[in-house]
């Protein structure tokens, strides 16, 4: 049985024979990857494998995928890694918008390394005020993995749904989404919160976590979401040590492959503070951008932030130094 071939595309800073994902990125060779082999570069893909790497992504909330967005992090939780009770999420929601935040994903439940579960009816009155403040700033993405909980946030004015277990979770979280008719983030991650930094482990993390996604896709997809109402996250730090977290950026354009936007979300994660040498995870933000600016560089579209003023700022001087210049 010949074994199954990935094609990544490798992005330059100028021109390309094709443009990524009908975005700012171009590029005109591939890293072809397969298990057990050494990757290797090609000059061409099957033609079905192009399309779906070309292919213009369908715009999300009302957002065109053919820039970087930014998506604030709301998180109306006690408990988070990073600003858990720091803040009123309602004030936090405006200020984040305030500050260019195109999208606000809104939480009520900690899926920190050795988080616990959070009582339903506790993640719903945690979430809806803030919900009801932001919907009419920016569209609003409830993070959630309960089906219940983003029912009652749809019926509150999300409208988009963001499911770290990438429906893993709760059975009945797909039939919801499918019956709102509204964009749903599938995530990777390997476990549950409680156990999933323990021991984890990969035969290929790059290509396992695509296979893993590719199956959450069909997944989805059977239930009657759409394919072009999907967005993929390859869960950086959900189950994966920092050589994982390493890998999957390296090359982080291969899942442009799955035909969706892909949402990155690495703000102010362990690794970044053990490499930057930053302990306290509200003094990583310059790590943060420095891998979001790897990250559009391969064309990833929505980036998931705390940080939203430095990250809007970071972003405006890469459009401005990847647009031409007069006359040339």
């Amino acid at each position: 049985m010949t074994a199954r071939q990935y094609f990544r595309p490798i992005p330059q800073d100028r021109g390309g024979r094709w443009r990524l994902a009908g975005g700012w990125t171009g590029f005109s060779r591939f890293e072809l990857l397969e298990r057990g082999q050494p990757p290797r570069i090609t000059d061409d893909a099957p033609a079905e494998i192009l399309d779906r790497l070309t292919a213009p992504r369908a715009p999300l909330a009302g957002l065109s995928m053919d820039r970087p967005r930014i998506m604030g992090i709301v998180n109306a939780t006690p408990d988070s890694f990073s600003d858990g009770g720091a803040y009123d999420p309602a004030a936090q929601a405006a200020r984040l918008v305030r500050d260019g935040a195109e999208i606000l994903d809104i939480g009520g439940e900690s899926t920190r390394p050795g988080a616990t579960e959070v009582a339903i009816a506790d993640e719903i009155a945690r979430v809806l005020p803030a919900i009801d403040a932001g919907r009419h700033l920016a569209p609003v993405s409830i993070d959630t993995r309960k089906a219940r909980v983003a029912k009652a946030a749809i019926d509150a004015g999300a409208v988009i749904v963001n499911d770290v277990s990438g429906l893993d979770f709760d059975p009945d979280l797909a039939d919801v989404v499918a019956r709102s008719g509204l964009p749903l983030c599938l995530m990777h991650a390997q476990g549950v919160p409680q156990t999933m930094q323990d021991d984890p482990r990969y035969d290929d993390v790059v290509l396992d976590v695509y296979d893993a996604l590719e199956e959450r896709m069909r997944r989805a997809m059977a239930a009657g979401i759409r394919a072009d109402r999907i967005v993929v996250d390859p869960g950086i730090g959900f189950g994966k040590t920092q050589a994982h977290n390493l890998a999957i950026l390296r090359r982080i354009s291969v899942f442009h492959g799955l035909g969706c936007p892909i949402l990155l979300g690495v703000s102010r994660k362990r690794f970044i503070g053990a490499i930057g040498g930053a302990e306290q995870a509200p003094d990583r933000a310059p790590g943060t951008l420095a891998v979001t600016v790897a990250a559009v560089a391969q064309g990833v579209q929505i980036h998931r932030v705390h940080d939203v003023a430095e990250h809007a700022q970071g972003l405006r001087l890469i459009a401005a130094l990847n647009e031409e210049e007069a006359g040339t």
